[in-house]
């Protein structure tokens, strides 16, 4: 019973915490965003009852909101707030919200809207702070660079990651003045160990991925079977936040809820920041990751395979870094920057690692022999 009642005043101070913030935020703020904040409060305040109705179940005092004492943090957030304005304090809420987003999932005693009050709360403050803003039109428009299923992002760090450890673990052994057939079986034992362990990494962490993103649309087509209402409230309020006027925010959200699939397509977008059709494939990442790594890998080991001596080793050193040099050239496309400088710097790095390989190769060799 203490253990309870220690968890119920935690959940009813925080959430009293909360309240306050919002309400700080709320008299620095204007218009729309004004009765934002003072919904949000509002939110807060009736998770508070609901943890303040848990306590008096067990039989001790009801806490009374003007006896709640605000902790030091959320006193330094208020200050804040009124000394600087809500926009300087915006991104602290909103990094804080995102944090407890799943807090109370896994609470038996609170209610289920609180769990989805808590998701919508970080939802809406990313929509209120620009730079999220932005970060929602990108995902929204298809001609910005992106890559939701990941292929293409395991594709080409997968060529990386073969090319810089395998050309590390070549310079390695032939440093330690190994024979050509030493450093091709080396070689080519990194290749496969490194392209299944890149394989089954990217797929596990993929496959994951996917099944957390189901069961959270599933969870989210259950809400809006269960309490269509809320859901719809809830989805009206993401969109004023956007700076949608509230009765046509309300009446979006109400046409977008006359069909169910498309409510739940909506929301999935909206809340929770998912494309229901883009979730990715765990074999497609798997696969382009072993291939893109046995690919980069291949390059420091196939001089091996037609020479040796130090025929063999400059020849690898040469194809290495004009690979170096097109997969940084690579991610420098893909990521906007300049594919110059991308391939300069990636080569850098890849010099970098096959130097400290191949001295700490020698070393051991000659100490060895």
């Amino acid at each position: 019973m203490r253990s309870d009642a220690d968890a119920y005043r935690s959940h009813w101070e925080d959430e009293q915490d909360g309240a306050a913030l919002y309400r700080a935020l709320a008299e620095r703020a204007e218009g729309e965003q004004r009765e934002i904040f003072l919904e949000l409060a509002a939110a807060e305040e009736r998770h508070a009852r609901h943890w303040a109705a848990k306590l008096v179940e067990l039989g001790l005092p009801e806490p009374r909101p003007e006896e709640h004492r605000p902790s030091p943090r959320t006193r330094l957030l208020i200050w804040l707030t009124r000394r600087f304005g809500a926009r300087a304090v915006l991104p602290i809420v909103e990094r804080a919200e995102i944090a407890d987003a799943a807090h109370y999932d896994d609470v038996p005693a609170a209610k289920p809207s609180m769990a989805v009050d808590e998701r919508i709360h970080a939802r809406v403050l990313s929509s209120l702070t620009p730079a999220s803003a932005r970060a929602g039109i990108v995902r929204g428009e298809r001609w910005h660079r992106g890559d939701a299923s990941g292929a293409l992002r395991a594709a080409i760090f997968g060529a990386n990651d073969g090319l810089v450890s395998n050309l590390a673990l070549v310079m390695g052994v032939a440093g330690g003045q190994a024979s050509g057939r030493m450093v091709l079986l080396a070689g080519v034992a990194g290749l496969l160990a490194g392209a299944f362990s890149m394989g089954a990494g990217e797929y596990v962490s993929v496959r994951s991925q996917r099944e957390l993103f189901e069961r959270e649309i599933a969870l989210e087509a259950e809400e809006i079977r269960v309490m269509p209402e809320e859901e719809a409230n809830e989805l009206a309020l993401i969109y004023r936040a956007k700076g949608i006027p509230k009765e046509e925010a309300e009446a979006l959200a109400k046409a977008i809820f006359s069909d169910p699939e498309h409510a739940l397509d909506t929301k999935a977008r909206e809340e929770l920041g998912l494309n229901p059709e883009e979730l990715g494939s765990p074999w497609g990442v798997a696969i382009s990751s072993f291939v893109s790594f046995a690919i980069g890998a291949i390059v420091p080991v196939l001089p091996y395979v037609f020479a040796e001596g130090a025929a063999a080793f400059w020849a690898a050193v040469l194809a290495a870094a004009a690979a170096l040099f097109a997969v940084g050239a690579g991610v420098g496309l893909v990521t906007g920057r300049s594919f110059v400088r991308g391939g300069l710097r990636q080569l850098f790095i890849g010099a970098l690692a096959a130097a400290a390989t191949f001295g700490i190769g020698r070393a051991i060799g000659v100490s060895v022999s």
